[in-house]
């Protein structure tokens, strides 16, 4: 390699690199953007009457609709963000989840103070917070009219509540009943108790139907602040929310440790230097007459003058072809008419020479190549 070699590539090189950088940089761009869109727009599923599930038994939609309309939603995910958000003024959604069950949990939701809203509540749970009704022997299907004279309902009209509990007084305390008993609601010690038999008209995939929403927002949306609870995991109980590190024993983490600390140092030990870029000659420069000569040779090795005169049609038509203004794909009537036309040649001439039989010797073969090589010069020249 010459001195001046490295001299003449470092500059390319820069310059390729800085051409690289600025790629690289528009490509990490467009990847963030799409990455930070993604994760924006993604839907969140989740679990029963989740809050922030968009799934279909979640309650993403209504919960926007309330916060929309000026209601304070407060996201509880468990008992002592309840106890803590609830006060006299405000209004506490309890729904129905598997993970709502438990003594000890029942007894702290009926010490909050403020309005109560049970959404499909289980035995227990509407034994512990509303125990002036109970469960009736008939279930109410399909769309129900309110029958009664509670403005929610009223207002809401024909609701959807697909399979839902029907409910009645447990004492002699008045109980208002609409819906065939699916939506109750009573006052007790100055506390308003709403009781609904069903969770589909809250949930995403049931809000649309008949009056669902307005039913929906009529029940959630009474008092400025909402505290929203259903429980998506179970308190003072293990859940068995263990992660992957913590299954792993701590000899297999060493072992991890060790077997990285050994690759890194076969990389360095097997790694290689790279240098500039070095500028060399080819060995061996290959003229085109000795590819032409030698494909040749195996076409007369293998006397296949079929295929060398249909490679040599071929070639001078991809030659002629746009000189005639004409596409690969033109009509060969119109090609031989057209190369009539410019050499003055018969068309019958054009195409026994364009399109005859193949050669059958090497005489016929050298005769076809001046035949075609004087066609081309002659629409050259016209």
């Amino acid at each position: 390699m010459t001195p001046g070699a490295g001299t003449s590539v470092g500059p390319t090189v820069a310059r390729r690199w800085r051409a690289l950088r600025w790629g690289l940089l528009a490509i990490a761009v467009v990847v963030g953007v799409a990455t930070v869109s993604s994760y924006l727009s993604a839907p969140k599923p989740g679990g029963r009457m989740e809050a922030t599930s968009t799934s279909p038994d979640g309650a993403r939609a209504l919960v926007t609709l309330l916060r929309e309309n000026g209601v304070t939603v407060i996201e509880a995910d468990s008992i002592a963000v309840v106890e803590r958000e609830a006060r006299p003024g405000s209004l506490l959604l309890v729904a129905q989840t598997f993970h709502l069950f438990g003594a000890d949990l029942l007894d702290r939701l009926a010490a909050v103070p403020g309005d109560r809203l049970l959404v499909d509540p289980a035995g227990a749970t509407r034994e512990n917070l509303a125990p002036g009704i109970r469960r009736s022997e008939s279930l109410s299907f399909g769309g129900i009219a309110p029958t009664c004279d509670l403005r929610a309902a009223t207002q809401a009209g024909t609701v959807q509540f697909g399979a839902a509990d029907s409910y009645e007084a447990a004492a002699a305390a008045p109980v208002t009943r609409c819906y065939d008993g699916v939506l109750v609601q009573y006052t007790d010690e100055g506390r308003t108790i709403t009781v609904v038999g069903s969770a589909l008209f809250m949930m995403n995939e049931g809000l649309l139907d008949e009056g669902n929403a307005a039913l929906a927002m009529n029940l959630a949306g009474t008092h400025p602040r909402l505290v929203w609870f259903a429980p998506q995991r179970s308190e003072g109980t293990d859940s068995g929310g263990a992660s992957v590190g913590d299954l792993i024993p701590t000899q297999v983490t060493w072992v991890v440790w060790q077997l990285v600390v050994a690759v890194l140092l076969v990389a360095l030990w097997k790694g290689r230097r790279v240098g500039p870029l070095v500028a060399e000659r080819l060995p061996v420069v290959v003229r085109a007459s000795e590819t032409v000569e030698g494909r040749g040779r195996l076409y007369r090795s293998r006397r296949a003058r079929d295929r060398a005169a249909e490679a040599l049609r071929t070639s001078t038509l991809q030659r002629i072809l746009p000189r005639l203004g004409l596409g690969f794909a033109a009509d060969p009537n119109s090609v031989i008419a057209a190369i009539a036309a410019r050499s003055g040649l018969s068309p019958s001439a054009v195409s026994h020479t364009l399109h005859g039989p193949a050669p059958a010797t090497d005489a016929d073969l050298v005769t076809l190549v001046r035949q075609l090589d004087d066609m081309e010069r002659l629409v050259a020249q016209s």
